[in-house]
């Protein structure tokens, strides 16, 4: 597991993306990346089985 972003972290990161950040803005944008994370986490732990691929579905008609 990765450690949470630092204020400081996300605006190297966003200024190396080519996206600098205003002052004040560091906190906010560290918080809203580390629950994005968080949330992907949960994701990828999901187990989807036998889930067909998205390119499989053909809304409408069902899985291809």
């Amino acid at each position: 597991m990765t450690s949470e972003l630092s204020p400081q972290e996300a605006a190297r990161g966003a200024l190396r993306a080519g996206l600098p950040l205003r002052e004040g803005r560091h906190e906010e944008v560290a918080v809203t990346a580390n629950y994005i994370h968080s949330v992907i986490s949960t994701l990828r732990e999901l187990d989807f089985g036998d889930t067909p691929p998205a390119s499989s579905y053909r809304a409408g008609q069902g899985n291809a």
